[in-house]
């Protein structure tokens, strides 16, 4: 699905700027560390955080997605080790200072646990996890996401689900996002920032 909605769209269907939650929270960039940015589609988070000095591997399963990643990435004459790979095809025991998890809400409830398990493991302790995406206020609106309530984030069920660890940042919020032709309107947003316990 997602291979076809890339190849059907000239340019960057999601435009070249990074996410909110990247540009309004800049402590989140430490240069020299690691991060793993998952389903990062064409670069636009990756890039960014490879111009702020952090070391950044990528993964998304749609090829030509993966290209225009790399293509911004020399662009911006940046090095970001971007790779094709399912969900399910990555390797969950390499071990990231960072996971990103931007806009991956093509999951259902059940694999949204699987990928929270996953994005845990590839945590070193102390770790940061950063997700942001929709609320379920988004469904119905055309700005973006999919048209399903139950792939959306709760404040509640984000916490639960990573009961234990320390919240750096936990914020519902409205945004009026211009991101490409795929993110354009008024979104219900939230973002979740937290840090694996021990380190």
């Amino acid at each position: 699905m997602w291979e076809e909605r890339y190849r059907k769209n000239d340019g960057y269907l999601f435009g070249t700027q990074a996410a909110a939650v990247l540009t309004d929270n800049p402590w989140l960039i430490l240069p020299g560390q690691s991060v793993l940015c998952v389903a990062d589609g064409e670069g636009r988070n990756s890039v960014h955080l490879a111009r702020a000095g952090m070391r950044v591997t990528s993964f998304d399963t749609a090829a030509t997605a993966v290209a225009r990643a790399k293509a911004l990435a020399d662009d911006a004459g940046v090095q970001v080790d971007a790779h094709v790979a399912g969900w399910d095809e990555w390797d969950w025991s390499q071990q990231f200072d960072m996971v990103a998890a931007i806009f991956i809400q093509f999951a259902d409830p059940a694999f949204r646990a699987r990928q929270f398990a996953d994005m845990q493991r590839a945590l070193r302790p102390g770790g940061r996890i950063v997700l942001h995406g929709y609320r379920p206020e988004q469904v119905g609106r055309g700005t973006g996401g999919p048209p399903h309530i139950e792939n959306m984030y709760t404040v509640a069920d984000l916490t639960a689900r990573f009961d234990g660890w320390q919240i750096e940042r936990c914020a519902p919020y409205e945004r009026d996002q211009r991101s490409g032709r795929g993110h354009v309107g008024q979104a219900a947003l939230v973002d979740y920032i937290a840090r694996k316990p021990g380190g």
